[in-house]
């Protein structure tokens, strides 16, 4: 560090990337918060019912392919770093082209979606495969626009995005209200569409928000530097099969994470509404609470890749050790507030006293989780960077299935008798998912430790060999 340099600088530049992504993945949650108040202010269960039972599938399919483009992050991050601005537009175009054959693979899914309603219970209703088709026309534009999120957060430019997706918002609320409840608007004439509207109002705004990035490109000085659109490039197989190889094990991580969530919501369903209304809960103050660490790791990982890419192997290990602590100390500061206010939270998102007071119960449980939850998931994007995925995504995978996912079966179920009864029902489920977790914590930042360490010692050994 030259003399007069600033410490904090790269934990400033941390909070700065940190700060912007959240904004934006806030706005990205408003889209599904808008769908639920207003079906729901309009009394239209079956739209709600629809609502729920469609995005379990279309959220699942989007974000296990969006956990594969994730590869771009530290790919691109490792160009920026490196100042290699066609290496940036390159990996760019190469990006583009893996969103198109996930895209087309998501829109088969989405398309022809009855066998994964089946797995669902879906037993033929027509409202759910057409609120899906809907969604189908929509998720191109999706999986295309992020990776101009992936290149906005790893060149350091994340407001690039930011700014869109609150604009996005706005349109998404505003074509909500056409094409759901007109009324309100004052248009009297038109009829509303229900859980539909709200499909095709995410589709058009998708679009909308995908001509806004090509827009950007041609307007932005920092983009129209890069001109990573500025030729065609054929897809590289080469290229693709080295983002695939990091982009699957990341993917296959973020569909264990989903499909734990769905499966303890299929547990959760028999043993009661009452159980299962209060998990509901959980589970929208759980998503809400994950955006920070999430953030703080977009931005860890970002740094990491871009540290890396200049080859500064100490100051890639001190991001990643910042961007963890910064994690872990935010999130403990939340954790604080859920448990605090859980009470007052529980009573606001339902009028019944017995679901709030399970509610509560739960909310406890998911303010115990949140230093766990940031560990883990700061420690992998972090390791991301050093393309170090796989044996996170298997550790993942043993702790959220093997001791979340069938520790609350026999905790929640009471199978065997083993069970307290303060740990029946959806508690019991709630606090596997917690020692799940943890273990996830301690199994992967133990091997970011290692991996951190080694680094150190190769880039010491290299400086003695240049001297």
């Amino acid at each position: 560090m030259s003399r007069g340099a600033d410490p904090r600088g790269p934990l400033r530049e941390l909070l700065r990337l940190a700060g912007a992504v959240l904004a934006g993945q806030l706005a990205v949650v408003g889209f599904g918060v808008a769908d639920t108040v207003m079906l729901g202010r309009g009394g239209d269960t079956l739209g709600l019912a629809t609502l729920a039972l469609g995005q379990a599938v279309y959220m699942t399919t989007y974000l296990a392919l969006d956990g594969v483009t994730q590869a771009l992050l530290p790919a691109l991050g490792r160009e920026a770093g490196a100042a290699r601005l066609g290496g940036v537009a390159g990996v760019f175009r190469q990006g583009l082209w893996l969103a198109g054959m996930l895209a087309l693979l998501g829109c088969l899914l989405l398309l022809w979606p009855q066998p994964l309603l089946r797995l669902t219970g879906h037993r033929g209703a027509a409202l759910p495969v057409e609120y899906l088709r809907v969604l189908a026309l929509g998720l191109p534009a999706a999986m295309l626009y992020r990776i101009h999120v992936a290149l906005g957060q790893s060149i350091g430019r994340p407001m690039l995005v930011t700014v869109q997706q609150a604009l996005g918002l706005g349109c998404k609320l505003l074509l909500n209200a056409l094409l759901v409840a007109p009324a309100a608007l004052g248009l009297h004439g038109l009829a509303g569409h229900g859980v539909l509207g709200c499909a095709a109002a995410t589709t058009l705004t998708q679009w909308l928000l995908l001509a806004g990035a090509w827009r950007q490109h041609g307007r932005d000085p920092a983009l129209r530097t890069l001109r990573a659109l500025g030729h065609f490039d054929p897809p590289q197989a080469r290229q693709l099969l080295a983002l695939l190889r990091l982009g699957l094990p990341i993917g296959a991580t973020v569909l264990v994470d989903v499909s734990s969530f769905t499966g303890m919501a299929l547990f959760i369903a028999r043993t009661g509404t009452v159980q299962l209304a209060a998990h509901q809960v959980a589970i929208s103050v759980a998503t809400v609470m994950y955006m920070l660490p999430l953030s703080m790791s977009i931005a860890t990982g970002s740094l990491v890749a871009r540290q890396l890419g200049a080859s500064r192997a100490q100051g890639a290990v001190h991001a990643a050790w910042s961007g963890v602590a910064a994690a872990v100390g935010v999130s403990a500061a939340a954790a604080l507030a859920l448990l605090l206010l859980r009470g007052h939270i529980a009573v606001w998102y339902s009028s019944d006293p017995r679901v709030a007071a399970v509610a509560m119960h739960l909310l406890a449980l998911v303010a115990a989780y949140q230093v766990f939850d940031a560990l883990q998931a700061c420690s992998a994007f972090a390791l991301r960077s050093w393309h170090v995925a796989a044996l996170p995504g298997a550790l993942y995978a043993l702790a959220l299935w093997g001791v979340g996912l069938a520790g609350g079966c026999v905790l929640g179920l009471g199978l065997g008798g083993l069970s307290p009864p303060a740990l029946r029902g959806a508690a019991g489920f709630w606090a596997a998912y917690c020692a799940g977790l943890a273990l996830a914590a301690a199994g992967i930042g133990t091997l970011l430790l290692r991996v951190t360490r080694r680094q150190l010692v190769s880039a010491r050994a290299a400086a003695r060999a240049a001297t």
